[in-house]
């Protein structure tokens, strides 16, 4: 797949993306977040919208604030309540008092957005698309660009540096083709991801990445002819990674592979196999272990259960 790739991009400094939209990237780059999160500044007649607040950070927040200067930040506005969009939101919200606006069902407990948005709703010239997959409650949000182009703030649903990662139960691969699928028929020029430089062209990228999983979806059934399998002979079998996290984002990906193909009726949990039973303090869509500044034990023991899990070809 054509991905791009941009230098390490200035710290603490929001820069020019499209006329009246800048970003600013989160010191947080890893092998899930490239060389971090984008938070977009939108120029707007009543102020700043503040797109995709990013993690939390004190020093990303001040980045923030500084680069607001003396316009009003009006609203707070996430495409996902991953903890690398809507961490700083708390922060950001009490250093400003500016409004949260976000899928209308928010998947992340402890959090509902001040505006619930659903498919078709605007704010501040954004128009909301409810595009799941990645996550339970992602938008992309259409802009006209002042004089210029319409684009997609396509968050982390479409990226120009690599595909996604889709978790169950946060994550269904059955959304994510369908939203791959709606991307397909759209005319947007560029797409403002949430992790990577902007995109031109994105279409060819969108049937790029349907493509991708589509082929990967025929290899696992390829396997599941052959034998039964777990998740993780599966992943290992495919992948071949080694860095940890890779390996475990490659595991949830199969996960999601083999539940959209038994929701379809081609493959079949096997009888000493049952899903995870989620703990209380389970984070469904936080990043994974590694990611966060504090592993989540009981989300480390849910993946490791679901790894076990195996499946059989139906057919």
């Amino acid at each position: 797949m054509a991905f791009l790739v941009e230098p390490e991009p200035p710290r603490g400094v929001a820069t020019p993306v499209l006329p009246g939209i800048r970003r600013i990237v989160a010191r947080n780059p890893s092998v899930m977040t490239y060389l971090g999160t984008n938070t977009y500044l939108i120029d707007g007649p009543d102020g700043l919208t503040v797109l995709d607040p990013g993690p939390e950070d004190e020093a990303h927040v001040a980045d923030i604030l500084n680069a607001a200067g003396e316009q009003k930040i009006e609203r707070l506005v996430l495409t996902h309540t991953h903890s690398d969009h809507l961490g700083a939101t708390a922060k950001l919200q009490a250093a400003t008092g500016a409004k949260t606006y976000g899928y209308r069902v928010s998947a992340k407990r402890g959090f509902s957005p001040d505006g619930k948005l659903d498919d078709g709703d605007t704010v501040a010239g954004l128009k909301a698309l409810f595009t799941p997959g990645h996550a339970a409650d992602h938008l992309s949000f259409e802009f006209l660009v002042p004089g210029g182009p319409k684009i997609l703030f396509s968050g982390d649903h479409v990226m120009s540096w690599s595909s996604s990662i889709v978790s169950p139960p946060d994550g269904d691969m059955v959304d994510y083709y369908r939203s791959l699928e709606l991307l397909l028929t759209r005319d947007e020029v560029f797409y403002a991801p949430g992790h990577g430089p902007l995109l031109p062209e994105p279409r060819r990228l969108v049937a790029e990445l349907l493509a991708h999983r589509q082929h990967r979806e025929e290899s696992i059934l390829a396997a599941l002819r052959e034998r039964e399998w777990s998740v993780a002979e599966l992943a290992e079998h495919l992948y071949h990674k080694t860095d940890y996290r890779l390996k475990m984002a490659a595991e949830r990906n199969v996960l999601a592979h083999l539940l959209k193909l038994e929701h379809e009726g081609r493959a079949v949990q096997t009888t000493d196999s049952r899903p995870a039973e989620l703990p209380e303090d389970y984070v469904p869509n936080d990043l994974p272990p590694g990611e966060e500044k504090e592993i989540n034990t009981a989300q480390v023991a849910m993946m490791q259960q679901d790894a076990a899990r195996r499946f059989a070809y139906v057919g």
